[in-house]
C-alpha cells in the first residue's frame, strides 16, 4: 500500500524575505506543488495513516500525507491557510524548545549563517580558528573533522555538509553551542532571542491549528540527533515531547514521532514502541509502503522530489 509522505521545512516568499538564499520552498512554488498533489494524489489524514499502519482501513490509491518540520511561524501564516482552504490536513512537528521556550535552535542558526554567507570559506576559517585554539577537552584537530565530514550530500556541497555536521553534533555540546552563537552573531548579526521570536510559531497558534483540524506530533525537545544520545537521554526527550503533545490535547496512544535529522536507532524505536508511538518518520528517500516498511521507520520524499506544477 504506497503512501507518498512529503516533507517540508521553510515555506516563505523567498524573494521578499531578509534571507532569500535560505533553502526552502517559495510560497508560489508551494501553491503550484499543492495543485500538483491535488491532481495526482489523494491527501490523507494522520488518523487515516495510523489506522492503515495498524491494519485497519486501507488508504486510497495515490495517497499523500503532508508533513511540516520544526514549528516555523510561516507554517501558521502561510501553510495552514492554504491547507485549510482546500480542506486538507497537515501534520506539524515542532520541537518543544521552539514554541514553548522560544529558543533559537542550533540547526536554524546554521541555516541562517549559510544563507547570510553563501561562500562557506570564511565560515570554515572561523571554525578552524575556534577548533585550533581549543585542543583537548574532547575537541579533535580540525583536520580530523574535515576528513570525516567534508562529504557532499544530496543537496549540499562537501563544504556545507562539513559546516552542518560540525555545528550539529561533531563538537562537544558546550563548545559547539558557543561556536554556533559566535558565528551567528558574526554572520547574521541579529540577537538570537529576538530572531527566535520571529522564526517560530507560538503555542497559541499551534493550538488554533489543532482546533481547525491540523495534527501535531513529536519532534523532540532540543532537535538533537537522537541516535547519538544515551537511552536515558532519549527517554527524557521522548517523555518531554509526549508531555507537550498532551498539553495540546494529543492522545497518549498512537501518536507520531518525527525524528530530527531522520536519526534513530534500535534503542529509540524500542522506547517509542513502549510509549505507544504508532509511527516514526525518517528522512530516508522513498515512497512508503504500508505493510512492508516498519511503522517506526517510514521514509519520506522531500518537497524537491515532487513537481511544482500540475
Amino acid at each position: 500500500m504506497p503512501l507518498t509522505i512529503v516533507m517540508y521545512h521553510y515555506v516563505r516568499d523567498l524573494a521578499r524575505s531578509r534571507y532569500p538564499l535560505i533553502k526552502g520552498r517559495d510560497i508560489a512554488e508551494f501553491r503550484g506543488q499543492l495543485d500538483h498533489i491535488a491532481r495526482h494524489h489523494h491527501v490523507v489524514t494522520t488518523e487515516a495513516v495510523v489506522e492503515a499502519v495498524k491494519g485497519g482501513e486501507p488508504l486510497p490509491a495515490n495517497a499523500a500525507w503532508l508533513t511540516f518540520d520544526d514549528g516555523y511561524l510561516e507554517h501558521f501564516t502561510q501553510v495552514f491557510p492554504l491547507l485549510h482552504e482546500r480542506g486538507w490536513q497537515g501534520a506539524f512537528f515542532p520541537p518543544v524548545k521552539t514554541v514553548v521556550d522560544r529558543e533559537l535552535l542550533d540547526v536554524n542558526m546554521v541555516h541562517f549563517i549559510l544563507a547570510a554567507q553563501p561562500d562557506p570559506t570564511p565560515v570554515i576559517a572561523a571554525i578552524k580558528a575556534y577548533v585550533d585554539t581549543r585542543q583537548g577537552d574532547g575537541i579533535a584537530p580540525f583536520e580530523a573533522y574535515w576528513r570525516e565530514f567534508a562529504q557532499a550530500g544530496r543537496f549540499d556541497a562537501a563544504e556545507v555538509i562539513f559546516i552542518k555536521r560540525v555545528l550539529q553534533h561533531a563538537l562537544p555540546e558546550t563548545p559547539r553551542k558557543a561556536l554556533c552563537r559566535q558565528l551567528f552573531r558574526s554572520f547574521v548579526s541579529v540577537d538570537p532571542a529576538a530572531f527566535a521570536q520571529e522564526l517560530y510559531m507560538s503555542v497559541d497558534q499551534l493550538r488554533m491549528m489543532v482546533r481547525c483540524g491540523m495534527t501535531v506530533g513529536g519532534h523532540g525537545v532540543n532537535h538533537y540527533w537522537l541516535n547519538r544520545l544515551s537511552p536515558a537521554a532519549q527517554e527524557a526527550e521522548v517523555d518531554a515531547s509526549r508531555a507537550f503533545l498532551g498539553s495540546l490535547g494529543v492522545a497518549a496512544k498512537d501518536w507520531v514521532m518525527c525524528y530530527p535529522y531522520g536519526a534513530h536507532d534500535d534503542s529509540l524505536r524500542a522506547l517509542l514502541a513502549r510509549k505507544d508511538c504508532a509511527i516514526g518518520l525518517t528522512t530516508r528517500v522513498a515512497v512508503a509502503e504500508i505493510g512492508v516498511d516498519a511503522p517506526l521507520m517510514l521514509p519520506r520524499l522531500d518537497t524537491n522530489d515532487l513537481p511544482l506544477t500540475p
